[in-house]
């Protein structure tokens, strides 16, 4: 899984088949309620899997669907995965779902075979103590002179003490 993000709670999706092409909608898992990632308080960044069949996003829709015409106009999108390709196969979570990564692909029953691709992960940067500590004193002083990495650092770690 070198280069490639673990898909969270929160990842945006988009259909190729959206009459408006960067028309997106958010990913709920629903499968799961055990594992997370990048979600210091485990709480909100719950892990996607294959399992998250159905209607799993939060309005289930990506506009209209330029595979339904309809007069003028087309229909509107009614988002139903049918399943996910691309995922990373040496993980089964509890639910016994396989993890999704950032170029996984859904299939839906009107698009077809990997018509949904992930927009984006979901994840987003937490800074913790870990990331101050291997933090380079002289980058963040150039960065902003105005902290003092030395300091701040002792800090950080004086906390832990207590």
């Amino acid at each position: 899984m070198s280069a490639k993000h673990v898909v969270v709670q929160g990842a945006t999706l988009k259909c190729k088949f959206a009459e408006v092409a960067d028309t997106t909608d958010i990913l709920k898992v629903k499968s799961q309620s055990k594992h997370f990632a990048n979600d210091k308080d485990a709480s909100k960044k719950l892990i996607a899997t294959t399992k998250e069949i159905g209607q799993t996003l939060q309005k289930n829709t990506f506009g209209n669907c330029k595979l339904q015409p309809m007069g003028n106009s087309y229909k509107p999108c009614q988002t139903v995965i049918q399943e996910w390709s691309g995922f990373y196969q040496k993980v089964t979570l509890s639910n016994q779902g396989k993890i999704l990564v950032e170029d996984s692909k859904a299939t839906c029953s009107i698009g077809g075979p990997d018509c949904i691709t992930i927009a984006n992960h979901g994840q987003k940067v937490e800074l913790g103590k870990q990331n101050v500590m291997n933090a380079n004193k002289h980058i963040c002083r150039q960065i902003n002179p105005l902290v003092n990495m030395n300091k701040f650092q002792n800090d950080i770690v004086g906390d832990d003490i207590l």
